[in-house]
């Protein structure tokens, strides 16, 4: 934001409007206010240079303007950003929200803990104290009852004793604080699987609950009660999409829809969809591994059953394990009900931010108004161009990306929430985008379209309608999160994504190219010539210091060695060598044949010689 509207400055205008709030009788989180502050001075509409300093009269207005808006409550773009705020500040993954679970358990743990590592007792009786205290440990630990009931503790006690009876007090107070703890730890997970085994024998347990079939019913029951919100919001937004869709084409039939605040509306039940998607991934992810836990509580419990059977006693290294682990899936179990009941809570909370629709449209209004006007599902416009695609060889210089071309297609992160990217700015309204058209690669980000049209509109000058998506989202802060452009607003980024830089769209770290240099010797060497590595060499040196001229030498000759002296003689091989000294050639030359005809004579008396040369040519050789 900008350097102008200092932290301090910022504060006391936050502070100002949270008490005229509070004199109108509406009590906003701090976090609330502050989104508003920075949403109203980014409107362009309320005409706050950013390139100037806030005179006090600019800061009175801002007040104003953000006191106006916190307290027009039927305003659903307010709705939403207390819907924004809410989540955000709110939710948690299923690993954050187990480790502060752990936590808060720790901590409600630690008074015991430390009462039983840090005491040291002597007298019967402090012993018999400090047992107890184990015993209360053990229970809270395990979660499977409360200290104040007796049949819990006896249980307890009695499942204590046989694996760490009050004799060994003695031998658990040597121990270091560290393996106290950890033997606390592993008492409390013993004693829950003796429980856990006791009542699967029904010899015990009635305090502990059936975790797994009550999971086996709470959570399709949360899952068809998101399921069933979700189709309610889904159908609100094709209705407002359509309703938008005709007043744009005919604008004079819809005129009194300017000023019903459609848009905004239809922010809010988009927003709504996608926390209520997220709520509904955790729900089926929580209901995959509720179905794993279950088999494999059976298979342990069945292990176990198998390996004590009837007997009368048995090894602890063969049964401890299995104990150990049938602790270890029951916290599953309990990490499901916790995981289930913050689900179900934070849809419960989701659905007040949902209340504005029914006022601004009850539905008698949308029922007269869409008369005549077909409303279509995300689904249908998505199958109506399913067939259209984008022609590549019309661009020379966009990237697009297909299915059949692109490995991990459906995993690539496209922008604005898979919206199109063209209708955000230009119509003011979300579509949603259909892969199968073509995605643009532009600048190492996706983008998908509703339609052919859009995506040859918006390929033409991407720049410019990403900018017109930014102005959009500038008139209305709530998009900044519903379409994720948090990295074009980093002061606006969520709190939780403010937790997590690593995982937010957070300001990219700044990175530039830098040298150094430094001199091979920076101090001058020092060489000491009289040092020596070898062992050998300082023994030669210390026998050359000793004064050998007082020292006698005596020798002895045996008949053995006599004559007799070991020797060695090297010698050196002969070396393998060759030379040349000429080179063999050859040549052919044609032999001369001459053939004398008429040398034998004839009838005739004189005779008649002919000679005929036979000699082959040189190029026949």
């Amino acid at each position: 934001m900008s350097g102008e509207l200092t932290q301090s400055v910022l504060k006391r205008i936050i502070r100002q409007v949270g008490l005229e709030c509070s004199a109108q009788g509406q009590s906003l989180s701090e976090t609330l206010v502050a989104f508003m502050v920075k949403a109203v001075v980014l409107d362009p509409r309320n005409d706050f240079n950013m390139d100037r300093s806030l005179t006090e009269n600019d800061i009175q207005d801002l007040i104003q303007l953000c006191v106006t808006r916190l307290l027009d409550t039927t305003n659903p773009s307010l709705s939403t950003i207390k819907m924004q705020v809410y989540f955000d500040m709110n939710y948690a993954n299923r690993d954050e929200l187990l480790s502060e679970q752990e936590r808060v358990l720790e901590g409600k743990l630690a008074p015991v803990v430390r009462a039983v590592t840090e005491s040291g007792p002597h007298t019967r009786e402090e012993m018999e104290n400090m047992y107890q205290k184990i015993v209360a440990y053990v229970l809270l630990r395990s979660g499977l009852g409360s200290p104040t009931d007796i049949e819990a503790v006896r249980e307890v006690t009695a499942a204590l004793q046989s694996i760490f009876p009050q004799t060994e007090i003695i031998t658990f107070i040597s121990l270091s604080k560290k393996d106290k703890e950890q033997q606390l730890k592993d008492l409390a997970m013993l004693v829950t699987g003796i429980r856990l085994y006791n009542k699967q024998c029904q010899k015990g347990g009635s305090c502990i609950d059936d975790l797994p079939e009550i999971l086996s019913e709470a959570i399709p029951s949360a899952t068809r009660t998101l399921d069933e919100r979700l189709n309610s919001c889904q159908l609100l937004a094709h209705r407002y999409t359509a309703l938008l869709e005709a007043m744009q084409e005919d604008p004079q039939r819809f005129s009194q829809l300017r000023f019903l605040k459609l848009k905004e509306a239809l922010f809010n039940v988009r927003q709504y969809e996608a926390f209520l998607c997220i709520l509904q991934s955790n729900a089926i992810t929580s209901a995959q591994e509720v179905e794993s836990l279950d088999v494999q509580f059976e298979a342990a419990m069945m292990l176990l059953k198998n390996t004590v059977q009837d007997k009368t006693s048995i090894e602890s290294r063969e049964v401890f394990p299995l104990f150990m682990e049938l602790s270890k899936l029951w916290a599953g179990f309990q990490d499901e009900m916790l995981l289930l009941s913050f689900l179900t809570n934070m849809a419960d909370n989701l659905q007040q931010f949902l209340e504005i629709q029914s006022q601004l449209f009850p539905e008698e209004m949308l029922t007269s108004l869409l008369e005549g006007v077909t409303v279509k599902s995300d689904e249908e416009r998505i199958k109506e161009t399913m067939e259209t695609r984008v022609n590549v060889s019309d661009f020379t210089n966009q990237e697009w990306l297909f299915p059949e071309t692109t490995d991990n297609f459906d995993q690539l992160l496209i922008q604005y929430r898979g919206f199109c990217a063209h209708s955000i700015g230009v119509k003011g309204i979300i579509l949603p985008g259909n892969p199968a058209i073509g995605i643009l690669k532009h600048k190492e980000k996706y983008y998908v379209f509703s339609s052919k049209e859009d995506a040859y509109i918006f390929a033409e000058d991407p720049d410019k309608f990403i900018q017109l998506n930014i102005e959009k989202a500038k008139k209305y802060a709530e998009l900044i999160q519903l379409l994720e452009l948090h990295h074009q607003f980093e002061y606006l980024v969520p709190h939780t994504q403010a937790r997590k830089a690593s995982t937010g769209s957070m300001k990219p770290t700044q990175k530039r190219e830098s040298g150094t240099q430094t001199d091979t010797h920076i101090l001058p060497p020092t060489i000491v010539r009289s040092y020596e590595w070898n062992e050998w060499e300082l023994r030669r040196k210390a026998i050359k210091l000793a004064n050998l001229r007082r020292m006698l030498t005596h020798s002895m000759q045996t008949d053995l060695s006599h004559m007799r002296r070991e020797n060695c003689t090297q010698v050196y091989l002969p070396k393998e060598a060759g030379t040349q000294t000429k080179r063999d050639n050859s040549s052919n030359v044609p032999k001369p044949q001459v053939f004398l005809r008429g040398l034998r004579g004839g009838s005739s008396p004189t005779t008649h010689m002919l000679a005929v040369d036979l000699t082959r040519p040189l190029d026949e050789t």
